[in-house]
C-alpha cells in the first residue's frame, strides 16, 4: 500500500461515564442517566446519557434542573477509579494500532496510524477496527474523526455521534468547502470574548471566516490569533503527535535496613521516592503517564504494579495520587524489605504546553498544568534554599521518632 499523506484519528467516547454506569448496570440502559451531583443537593451534572440528554440536560447544569427537567432520570455519584479502569483499556487498544496517541483527556485521544496503514488497512478501516475493539473489550461505543491532520480529525469526531465514523476529504481543494457551512463555535480555540468579536464583524461560519481579510482580521484579534483562526478555517494545521522518550524511565527505590511492617514509616518513605521521581522529571523537562510501584517482601518476593493516567503529567500532586492508590492497593500487612516508585512512558510534552493548550485544552489539563506550575515553584525554592528548606509534612517522621534521635 502506497501511503502519500499523514493520516490522524481521533477517537472520543460517547457518553463516556454514563455509559459506563450503563454497562454496568444493564437495567438502565434505555434511560435516562445522569451522573454527578444528587437533585436534592447543590452540585452539578458531571455526565448525561443520550437519553438524558433529549431533556435538555447536560454537563455542568445545576443537578436540581436537569431533576426538574426530567424526574425519572437516574442521579448516579462520579465513580472515577471505575472510569480511569476502562479509559486504561480503551487506552491499551489505541496503543495496540500505533505507538503515536496522544490522549486529551480520560475519554478521547489522537492517534497518528500514518506508519500502520501497511499493517491494518488504511484511515478508515483502523477507525472500524479500533471501534470493533472497544465494543468487544468494553461494551462501550466510540465515534471517531479521520483525517489529514488534528484538528480536522476532532471536529470530525463530533460529526455523526453517537457510534459514528466521519471521513474529512484529503484533497486539499476540498477541505475548505467540507468546513463552509459549521458555526464558527464548533472550532476550537473560539471561547466566548471572541466569538463573540467574530459574531460582531459578521463572521459566523467557517466560510465567512474564510473570505474574511487577513489584516482586518488582525486588527480584531490580533496578529497571533487572527492568522491560527484565518489557517484553521480552511482546514491547515500542521501540528503532529510527538512520540514518547524510547527507552527510557525514572525510578527511585529504598532498601530498609531492617525489614519493617510499620505503615507509616514505609508511606513515609514512598512519598519521599515519588516527590523525587517528580523533581527528576522536571529536571529533565519530560511528562509521564504511568506510574509504577515496586514492594519487596521480607521473603524476598516482589511484586510490581502501575496504572495509566489519561493525560500526561510531572506534578507532585498527581504522581502522589496515582502512587498513594498503588500503595494503598497493594500494601497489605508484611514486613517490607524494598519499596520503589517510578513512571515511564515518558514524554517531551503534555497538553498543558504552547498551542496544544489553546486549541484542545480539556478540564483534566488545566488541573494539571496549575498542579505542574505549583510543583515548578517548590522546585526553584529548594534550588535557591536547599532541599530541606520545603519539605512536605506527610513524609516527614512523627515528633515521638525525632525525639528519639
Amino acid at each position: 500500500m502506497k501511503v502519500d499523506s499523514s493520516v490522524f484519528l481521533h477517537v472520543d467516547m460517547d457518553a463516556f461515564f454514563a455509559s459506563v454506569e450503563q454497562c454496568d448496570h444493564p437495567e438502565w440502559k434505555g434511560k435516562p442517566v445522569v451522573v454527578g451531583s444528587p437533585p436534592d443537593q447543590r452540585g452539578v451534572v458531571s455526565a448525561a446519557s443520550y437519553e438524558a440528554r433529549k431533556f435538555g440536560i447536560h454537563s455542568a447544569m445545576p443537578s436540581r434542573t436537569a431533576y426538574q427537567r426530567c424526574p425519572t432520570a437516574i442521579f448516579c455519584p462520579v465513580n472515577m477509579p471505575r472510569y480511569q479502569e476502562v479509559s486504561a483499556q480503551i487506552m491499551e487498544i489505541f496503543n495496540s494500532f500505533t505507538p503515536w496517541v496522544r490522549p486529551l483527556s480520560i475519554d478521547e485521544a489522537f492517534l497518528d496510524v500514518t506508519g500502520s496503514q501497511r499493517l491494518f488497512g488504511d484511515g478508515a478501516t483502523i477507525a472500524k477496527k479500533i471501534r470493533a475493539a472497544i465494543k468487544e473489550k468494553t461494551q462501550l461505543t466510540a465515534s471517531v474523526g479521520v483525517a489529514p491532520n488534528l484538528f480536522l480529525a476532532k471536529i470530525a469526531s463530533d460529526m455523526n455521534k453517537p457510534d459514528g465514523i466521519t471521513m474529512v476529504p484529503f484533497d486539499s481543494n476540498k477541505i475548505p468547502l467540507f468546513l463552509a457551512q459549521l458555526p464558527i463555535g464548533r472550532m476550537w480555540g473560539i471561547g466566548k470574548v471572541t466569538k463573540s468579536k467574530l459574531l460582531a464583524l459578521g463572521i459566523s461560519t467557517f466560510s465567512d471566516l474564510q473570505l474574511y481579510p487577513l489584516a482586518a482580521l488582525e486588527q480584531a484579534l490580533g496578529k497571533r490569533a487572527a492568522h491560527q483562526f484565518s489557517q484553521l478555517a480552511r482546514g491547515i494545521d500542521a501540528r503532529g503527535i510527538e512520540h514518547e522518550v524510547k527507552d527510557k524511565s525514572i525510578s527511585n527505590e529504598t532498601t530498609f535496613s531492617v525489614d519493617t511492617d510499620d505503615r507509616a514509616k514505609i508511606e513515609r518513605t514512598y512519598k519521599r521516592l515519588i516527590d523525587k521521581v517528580g523533581q527528576r522529571l522536571r529536571q529533565a523537562e519530560l511528562f509521564t503517564q504511568t506510574v509504577h510501584l515496586k514492594l519487596r517482601w521480607a521473603d524476598f518476593s516482589t511484586i510490581s504494579r502501575q496504572i495509566t493516567l489519561p493525560l500526561p503529567v510531572c506534578d507532585d500532586t498527581t504522581l502522589r495520587e496515582a502512587g498513594m492508590q498503588l500503595f494503598n492497593q497493594n500494601m497489605g500487612t508484611r514486613a517490607v524489605r524494598l519499596i520503589g516508585f517510578g513512571v515511564s512512558h515518558l514524554t517531551r510534552s503534555s497538553l498543558g504546553a504552547s498551542q496544544q493548550l489553546d486549541l484542545f485544552a480539556a478540564p483534566d489539563s488545566l488541573k494539571y498544568k496549575s498542579r505542574e506550575r505549583l510543583s515548578q515553584t517548590a522546585d526553584l525554592i529548594r534550588k535557591k534554599y536547599g532541599e530541606k528548606s520545603l519539605l512536605r509534612a506527610a513524609a516527614l517522621p512523627p515528633l515521638s521518632e525525632k525525639n528519639k534521635n
